[in-house]
């Protein structure tokens, strides 16, 4: 290998100051004297196509999310990143289906955990925002991670520097508009990110010996990596992320963000679009960690989260070292921003909008004040856990499993009328229970316990293929795949499932979650009427609606109405929402004409 070159310390600084510099421009051109709160919180709730489908493609083309795909590669071979970019990709695509219900049932709410205030209470809206007040958190200090290994590999500068720079910037640009400044940035910055990977992947491809590289650098695998089918792969690193997709796409913020925030008959356009774009980029970058296998590259320290920039440093000439520099930049700044608008949103709708001031004496000036001041204590969390430099990838998968425990809770709930507060909370506190002893191995799993273990996480499979099911398909179809693949999985799974604690704990963790809440949901007859979740939910800041994004608003004809003036009109969909409920567990059934 040769030796790593660098930047010289005033490129980086021209280059820092070219990105942030551009990024706060975009910012202040879009951010007014006075912020409208809810635009600052979703963007009003209209944005367009193009604006939303990069937004969610960069939030999801992350320095993270290419660190840990190329870490991937880098341990299991080529299906390393086939497995972690390919059910990413999944997760993307499986929001829309959930999507629809989620705006049909609360058009104009800023957070999930907003709408479960609405639908339950305090307990389960403080439960999911503190579930995504910490993985935004663990989000930004993989992000910070990864600019501080990028800094530390490629410049004179140090760690530390990198992670306090690339903090100082994201916060500088995102604190005036909020989301807004958030997506338009992100807008720029996918496709730069996308053009840059389109370039740089093959040029590191053949400086690293091409295609002959596949038989000189064999003997540098493993037979499990030099597998395609590889069960190591597939058991560690596949199957974890499987069960985790459907907890990112329904736990984290970020992405409920730009559910709210895309125009409502854009939803399944825009996230069909950024699955593509996002599976295509995180496998092609996850290939730097398989031509660093075949090449005999070591991390160096032993620290992959060093691999990327390592092999940029290696194979790259100084000016598409540049590029890639900026590559990187941009890719984990569009996700930091997204955390930071993220934790703003939770602070000040569920914290401070519903349950310190009350949804109708929130003052909007003050919204906007928490929220900025959210994002600086957010970003100064973050420079402070990312010294401990933990690796990304198993900090991705543990939020993942984590989040697992609130899926069906959650996903239950806006479509089944009889789930209680009571049911959601005790359901998620007992998951949670079985989930981390599990997955930290606290507990010996051989002889009963390890059966009793295998027998859960069995039962988890069904229920994580169940409900990707019923998402397309409806509940039908749903019962028959959930029931047939716990059967089928059945006589392989038990007895083995708890020799893999990351799989087995996530499993688990969906069962547990499962069970509970299905039980006590069942020994109530309380029904609840969707239409009240319009009622309950709705903007903060009416003032200046039609103006509230300032990127791309909806054309004549598209209702920006604020909720709380269409009393009438909510009067006549109460009256009619008992003759939906029934139908509400099969998303086919859905009425409503603009999310077709």
């Amino acid at each position: 290998m040769t030796e790593l070159q660098q930047l010289s310390g005033p490129v980086v600084f021209a280059l820092f100051i070219l990105f942030f510099g551009a990024s706060l421009i975009i910012s202040l051109r879009i951010s007014r004297k006075r912020e409208n709160a809810d635009g600052y919180m979703t963007g009003g709730g209209k944005i367009g196509f193009g604006i939303s489908a990069a937004s969610m493609t960069a939030t999801w083309i992350w320095a993270a999310s290419m660190y840990a795909s190329a870490t991937s590669g880098f341990q299991y071979g080529l299906s390393g990143p086939i497995h972690y970019g390919l059910w990413g990709a999944l997760m993307i695509l499986l929001i829309y289906p959930f999507g629809r219900r989620i705006r049909q049932v609360a058009p104009r709410a800023h957070t999930i955990a907003e709408v479960m205030f609405a639908r339950h209470g305090r307990s389960s809206q403080l439960m999911l925002a503190g579930s995504n007040v910490l993985g935004s958190v663990i989000s930004l200090t993989s992000n910070l991670i990864a600019g501080g290994a990028l800094i530390d590999m490629l410049s004179p500068f140090t760690f530390t520097q990198g992670v306090i720079g690339i903090g100082a910037g994201v916060l500088l640009y995102t604190i005036w508009a909020g989301f807004r400044a958030s997506v338009l940035t992100d807008f720029v910055q996918v496709v730069f990110m996308l053009g840059a990977v389109v370039i740089i992947i093959p040029v590191v491809f053949f400086a690293a010996g091409g295609p002959s590289l596949f038989e000189t650098g064999a003997h540098n695998l493993t037979p499990q990596q030099g597998d395609f089918f590889s069960s190591d792969a597939f058991f560690n690193q596949g199957a974890p992320y499987i069960a985790a997709v459907l907890a990112y796409a329904i736990g984290n913020q970020t992405i409920a963000q730009r559910l709210f925030a895309v125009r409502e008959d854009l939803i399944k356009k825009t996230f069909v679009t950024a699955t593509f774009g996002y599976g295509a980029t995180i496998i092609g970058v996850g290939m730097l960690g398989v031509i660093a296998l075949y090449a005999g590259i070591e991390p160096v320290g032993g620290d992959v989260n060093n691999l990327i920039p390592q092999m940029a440093a290696t194979y790259l000439t100084p000016a598409l070292l540049a590029l890639f520099f900026i590559m990187i930049i941009g890719s984990l700044s569009s996700t930091a921003d997204a955390d930071l608008t993220a934790l703003a949103s939770i602070v000040m709708a569920d914290i401070y909008g519903q349950n310190i001031a009350g949804k109708s004496r929130a003052n909007p000036r003050t919204m906007v004040l928490i929220g900025r001041i959210t994002m600086i204590v957010a970003i100064t969390a973050g420079i402070f856990f990312a010294g401990s430099q933990l690796n990304i990838l198993d900090l991705l998968v543990f939020v993942g499993a984590l989040w697992g425990a609130l899926v069906f809770p959650v996903i239950a709930s806006f479509y089944w009328n009889r789930v209680t507060n009571a049911a959601f909370t005790v359901s998620v506190i007992v998951a949670l229970a079985a989930f981390l002893p599990v997955r930290f191995e606290w507990i010996d799993l051989s002889g009963g316990l390890g059966i009793a273990s295998d027998v859960l996480a069995t039962i988890g499979i069904g229920v994580v293929l169940g409900l990707m099911a019923f998402g397309f398909f409806g509940k039908r179809v749903a019962l028959i795949v959930g029931t047939v693949s716990t059967l089928a999985a059945a006589p392989f799974a038990i007895g083995f499932l708890h020799l893999y604690p990351v799989l087995s704990g996530s499993l688990v963790a969906y069962a547990v979650s499962t069970i509970v809440c299905v039980a006590l949901t069942m020994m109530k007859n309380e029904r609840f009427d969707f239409a009240l979740i319009k009622v309950r939910t709705g903007d903060f800041d009416p003032v200046e609606a039609e103006q509230s994004t300032g990127i791309d608003t909806a054309p004549a004809g598209i209702d920006s109405e604020p909720d709380s003036i269409k009393a009438g009109s909510l009067r006549d969909s109460i009256d009619s929402a008992s003759a939906r409920d029934e139908d509400a567990l099969d998303p086919s059934a859905d009425p409503a004409p603009a999310t077709r």
